[in-house]
Order: C-alpha cells, then structure tokens, then sequence
C-alpha cells in the first residue's frame, strides 16, 4: 500500500504530460495559422529553440492547418469523451476508474507489489482480515423498534402515497420470518404448513388469506402475528391480536418444552417456539409503550430480559432504554448501560448516543460556549464533550437529524449500524428525550463537528472504534426509500482526473474558438507564449555558446 500514492504520481504526471504534448502542437499551430493569415512566409523554428533537427521543422512547415484543427478537436472531444465516462463511473461505483486502473492492473505489472516478501505476505493478511471486518462491520441488523406494517408502515401509505418500505427491507423480514417461525417439522401440524408457505408469499393479500385458513384448522400462534402485524389497522387492534398469540403460544411452547431432549427434530421445535414467544412477549410490550402504558412495558421488557437472557439477537434492551427514558428513570438507564455498553459486545447508535445524553444532562442546563471558552472545560464538561465525539465517531449521521438539520422519515425494519439507516431509527424514537433534557441539543450543537478533526481519514483509521466502514451508503441506499436523500460520510470529493479533464477538454475548446474568432490576436499571444516558456532555454544555450569554443558547440550541434 505504501506504493500506491508513488505510482499514481507517475501515472498522473504520464498522463499530464501528454496532453501537454498536444497542447503544445496546438499553439504552434495557432502561432502557424496567424502568420499565414497575414500573408507572411512562414518560418521554421530554429533546432535552438526547439532542440530538433532541420528535417524536423520541414515536416512541421509541410502540414497544413487542416491537420492542426482536426488534432486540437480530436484532443478536446477525447477530453470530453473520458469526463463524461470518469464522472458516470464515478457517479455509479464512487471511484475513479483511471486511478483504480492504475492501482488494481497497471501497478503489479511495472513492480508495485513483491510477492516474494514476507511483510507482503503479512501486509495481504492483514488487508484480507481488514475486508472481513469491513463485511462484518456492514451486517444488516433488525430494528428492535421497528414500526407495525398495518398499523403504522400501510398508514403512512394511505396518506402520503410513498411506500416507506424497499423491497431489499421487506425481503429481509421475509427471510427473518421464516428463520425465525418456521422448522423442519412444520409438516406435522397443517396450520404450521400453510404458514410456512404463508412467510414465503410475495403478496400481502395472500399472506393474510393463508393466515385466516390456519386458524380456521387450529389456533396458531405464527399466523395471529401475520396478522397483528400486516392485517391490523390500530395499536389496539395489534395488541388484541398479539394477546391471543401469547395464548396459543404459550401452550405450543409448554409442550415442546417436555419433548425437546426427545430428538433433534423436537429440539428444534423447541427452539422456534422459544423465538415465537420471545417475539410475541417483545411486540406486546411495545404495543404498551405505544399506548402510554409505559411503566407496565418496562416490567414486560424486564421480565422477558430475565426469562431468556441468552436471547439478544433482539436486542430488548434498546426497547427498555427508550422506555426508561420516556419516565426519565436516569438512574436505570445508567445501570443497562453499564451492563450492556461492553467493549465485547456490538456497538449501538443507542447505546452511544444515550451514554453521551445522561453525560451531557449534568452540565448541559449550565453550559454556555462562551463562557467555556473563556474559563475553559470543567472535568465534567469534558467528560460530555468526550461522549458525545464518542457517539459521533460511532454513527456521524445522527446528529443531523437531532439537530433538525435533515427531515426524519419513517425508520425500516432493517438497520445497518453506523449508517444512515440507524441514525433514522435512533432520532426517530430519541429526538424527544434529547429535547427534553434542558441544553443537551445546544451542547451537541456545540461540539459535535470538533469529532471529525480527531478522525481526518475515518475510511483508514478510527480513534475509538474500527475505521469507518466504505459500504454504509451502498447498503442505505437498498434499506432507505427513493425519496429519502441517503446521507453519505465522509463526503467524496470528486476525483482528480475528472476535475483535471473537464477543465483541459474546456480549455482546448475555448482555445479553438477564440483561434477561430481572432486568429490574429491569437497568433500574438501564442508568439508571447512560446517566447517566454522558451527564453530559460535561450539563455542557456546562449551562456553555452560564449563558454564553449565554437568548433565543440559545431560538433555538439550535429551529434
């Protein structure tokens, strides 16, 4: 890698200078034609001048100014041809295709890469575990608050007219759906056959119909949550739904319970029945919350953390930290933190950004910028300014949307950590409990731009966590809605050679035009032109002449 940056330099200063090279014939040409336009002989350029021989300016002199249009218009149309591929190569993969050229193809022919070292070998492992992390790093993860389809996504829809929800996003549930409710034995119970069948369909309509056709055999407690979630039009309506669930889960669950060291099939039985009750017990809780009943949703969420607390695939205690801070139980929410921000457990945009809100509420209500710049930080606002840069170098979308900076959308029902989608789903529920806390917006207002000075290359290198992974956007962009403006960081810039090619293909254009409208006032300019970027050499060659005898400068002339 430490080659790259001494390669592009070659390759950029290749390219530079053959377009130099055509743009030198075309001021010759311009200084060519305006003389010819003036009627006067043409002259050769002297080998002096040029350090060529005589034959050389024979053949300049035979070539007519036909050669010279169709050599400058030939060399601004290439210009133009390769912006305009650079920047939709650019606009499509967020690269520059000549730069990843050079460095994927052209850079181990001419010796960038020893494959016989030892470092290199260590250097391509640790690229390689390096790719890993990034793959690991852009795992898409299911919202642990994550709205009702019915209830609330087809809500949306009515009244708007956008679909809030991607293709990319609901396939994931589907496929979440069918890893979670479903298992080898299904075909023993009819109902769990259709639903089975049911998570696979493509058609809303037709997963409800599958739905009422189970329960017409037997309760089943996958296909109420079908429809709790797509079917139902209210809160209440879901939590009816979810309560009848509970029932005919709770009895599926007992009885798997006594049968699963029976067999690997029971075990597994078992075990879909654990994530079916898990995932009712879950909604339920939330439905709480989302009718006002909040206390009586932390007590659910407390009691099915302690019941199966080797399940956090589900991640309960995001729910329960957004609870405990709707009753601004601080106390609470600082001992799940304390539990869960773990330096070997997966980070969160929640568990950050709320670790950075409860630091900021003991001096947020107090603190000014100004006076803070006089007297300078106190232990505790430091301590508030450090959390916050903590949260912002985890996931630096959030802000913005906390900030009102950028409008907030209905969050998916997939997230991926450190995206923009998490950001949505964080400040969607959260944005109220930071403006609930006096000053806390105005101290993260404040602050959290100092995040990036510390990280001047976040794509390389991280100061608390990992190096900010380069597939955050590619997979927002699946999981977000088309009418959603994905945030990117860091912001690309756009490439050197696209900069450098739109500006040579505009250059040598207006040059053809102006040579075209005022050949003799371009003839001038290219005569001052060439004067003065050959006078160094003149000068020179002039110091030359006086020192050497003028027999050797004859001989030197003709070799």
């Amino acid at each position: 890698m430490l080659e790259q940056p001494r390669f592009c330099m070659v390759w950029l200063w290749t390219y530079f200078w053959t377009i130099w090279y055509f743009v030198m014939l075309f001021m010759i040409y311009v200084y060519r034609f305006s003389l010819n336009y003036k009627d006067h002989l043409i002259t050769a350029p002297s080998p002096a001048m040029f350090g060529t021989e005589s034959s050389l300016s024979m053949f300049l002199n035979t070539l007519t100014p036909k050669f010279y249009v169709a050599l400058t218009g030939t060399s601004s149309l290439i210009s133009g041809l390769i912006l305009i591929f650079e920047w939709w190569y650019f606009r499509k993969y967020g690269t520059s295709f000549i730069e990843q050229v050079s460095v994927s193809h052209l850079r181990p022919l001419l010796g960038g890469v020893d494959t016989s070292s030892p470092n290199n070998s260590n250097t391509s492992n640790g690229d390689a575990d390096s790719n890993r992390q990034s793959v690991s790093e852009c795992k898409v993860w299911r919202n642990p608050l994550n709205l009702f389809r019915g209830a609330e996504y087809n809500r949306y829809t009515w009244v708007t007219g956008r679909e809030p929800l991607t293709y990319y996003d609901m396939n994931l549930s589907a496929q979440d759906h069918q890893t979670f409710f479903t298992c080898d034995s299904d075909h023993l119970r009819p109902a769990d056959a259709i639903m089975q069948k049911a998570w696979r369909e493509r058609n809303p309509q037709a997963r409800i119909s599958a739905a009422h056709e189970a329960l017409e055999l037997e309760d089943c407690a996958t296909a109420y949550i079908l429809l709790a979630e797509e079917e139902a039009t209210t809160i209440v309506d879901a939590e009816k739904l979810f309560k009848q669930a509970l029932k005919a889960g709770e009895g599926c669950y007992r009885r798997s319970q006594q049968l699963q060291h029976h067999g690997s099939q029971y075990e597994a039985q078992h075990r879909r029945d654990t994530n079916v009750l898990v995932y009712i017990k879950r909604r339920l809780s939330m439905c709480s919350r989302k009718l006002g009943r909040t206390r009586e949703a932390v007590k659910m969420m407390r009691d099915l953390m302690k019941e199966f607390p080797l399940l956090s695939m589900f991640n309960i205690h995001e729910n329960l930290l957004e609870s405990l801070l709707e009753l601004q139980n601080y106390a609470d929410v600082q001992a799940v933190l304390a539990k869960y921000d773990d330096i070997s457990l997966p980070k969160s945009a929640t568990i950050c950004y709320t670790a950075a809100l409860l630091k900021a509420r003991a001096v947020s209500d107090k603190f000014s910028p100004e006076a803070a710049s006089r007297r300078g930080l106190s232990t505790a606002e430091m301590n508030a300014v450090e959390a916050i840069h903590r949260a912002v170098e985890f996931n630096p979308h959030v802000p913005k949307y906390l900030l009102e900076m950028k409008s907030l959308i209905l969050p998916p029902e997939h997230i991926l950590k450190r995206g923009d989608s998490e950001a949505i789903a964080y400040a969607f529920f959260h944005l109220q409990h930071w403006k609930r806390v006096e000053g806390a917006l105005n101290l993260l207002h404040c602050t959290w731009e100092g995040t990036f000075r510390m990280i001047p290359y976040p794509l390389e290198k991280g100061h608390l966590f990992y190096p900010y992974p380069i597939c955050t956007e590619t997979a927002d962009r699946e999981l977000l809605p088309m009418f959603h403006e994905v945030s990117v960081y860091p912001k690309k810039e756009l490439p050197f050679f696209i900069l450098f090619t739109a500006g040579l293909c505009s250059f040598t254009a207006m040059l053809a035009l102006l040579t075209h409208q005022f050949p003799e006032l371009m003839g001038v300019f290219a005569k001052a032109f060439l004067s003065t970027l050959f006078a160094p050499l003149n000068f020179i060659m002039e110091k030359v002449e006086s020192i050497l005898p003028s027999s050797l400068w004859h001989q030197l002339t003709r070799i």
